[in-house]
């Protein structure tokens, strides 16, 4: 796959789905939303093929129901969306311990010049 954007007829073709399947997938599921050209075409991404492919893998090869598959999508967004807040916690976390030991040096430094 070298292109940029996608038509649903392509999508279909290369995972091997009905064009109104495709459709009903992206209202039930928020994660999938093409963009649409002047002419209101669908525009497939690569991310939107890959958003296709979960879902396509979880209801037919796991057996998943709709609601199943939303709940799954939804508890893996919270567990990345946890990851990424931890990452950033613990990158400021980082930030605010230089700080707070620079600024301990600055006043150890400030003690010692007064004491001299």
């Amino acid at each position: 796959m070298s292109k940029y954007y996608y038509t649903i007829s392509e999508v279909c073709n290369l995972l091997d789905l009905k064009a109104h399947v495709l459709r009903y997938w992206e209202k039930e599921f928020f994660q999938l939303h093409p963009q649409k050209n002047q002419n209101r075409n669908r525009r497939y991404s690569q991310e939107d093929i890959e958003v296709v492919k979960k879902i396509r893998y979880m209801l037919y090869e796991q057996k998943f129901t709709i609601e199943g598959a939303k709940k799954r999508f939804k508890s893996t967004k919270k567990t990345n969306s946890m990851k990424q807040l931890q990452l950033s916690f613990a990158d400021e976390g980082c930030d605010k311990k230089k700080k707070i030991i620079n600024d301990l040096k600055n006043v150890r430094e400030a003690f010692r010049q007064l004491l001299k």
